[in-house]
């Protein structure tokens, strides 16, 4: 393919690269403060917060993997991790001999119900404080709208790491 790249402007690569960097300062603060308050990583609340929106409190390895955007074998040491913790156990399917369900424990419901109150006040002091009720509604509009995209089987990314 020679195709010419369809470089950004100056105004697409200012948004960009202000998007880019917020997410990084905000992700990087609040991973801080979620540590400092909880001691809880990052990763440990993702988990935990994908298992209790769960229904049941569980979910099968790879569906939690997928929806979290992490490879299996990250996936796999972390919750290797979380599981010396006590915060999830690992369940075989009984259903399917090579599946595994995450469940979280009571200590991860415990761990999860100390951490998101403060964890919610973080976010609103660096976040949600400093945009206004229609900023973010445009946000959460803009955001829902890529990940339809991104979510989309047809997405091209979803083929390269298909190997489609």
């Amino acid at each position: 393919m020679n195709e010419t790249p369809r470089w950004l402007t100056p105004a697409e690569q200012r948004a960009w690269r202000s998007f880019v960097r917020m997410q990084q300062k905000l992700q990087g603060r609040l991973s801080r403060r979620l540590q400092a308050d909880s001691g809880l990583s990052e990763a440990d609340y993702t988990v935990l917060v994908e298992l209790t929106d769960a229904p049941d409190g569980r979910r099968r390895f790879l569906d939690l993997a997928k929806a979290v955007e992490w490879e299996k074998s990250r996936m796999s040491h972390h919750i290797t991790r979380m599981t010396k913790r006590g915060l999830v156990t690992r369940v075989e399917c009984p259903e399917d001999g090579r599946g595994a369900f995450v469940v979280i424990t009571p200590a991860g419901h415990e761990a999860i119900r100390a951490a998101a109150p403060l964890h919610v006040e973080a976010v609103r002091e660096m976040f949600l404080d400093h945009v206004t009720p229609a900023e973010l509604d445009m946000l959460g509009h803009l955001c829902e709208r890529v990940v339809d995209r991104l979510d989309a089987p047809s997405h091209p990314a979803e083929q390269v790491e298909s190997g489609a």
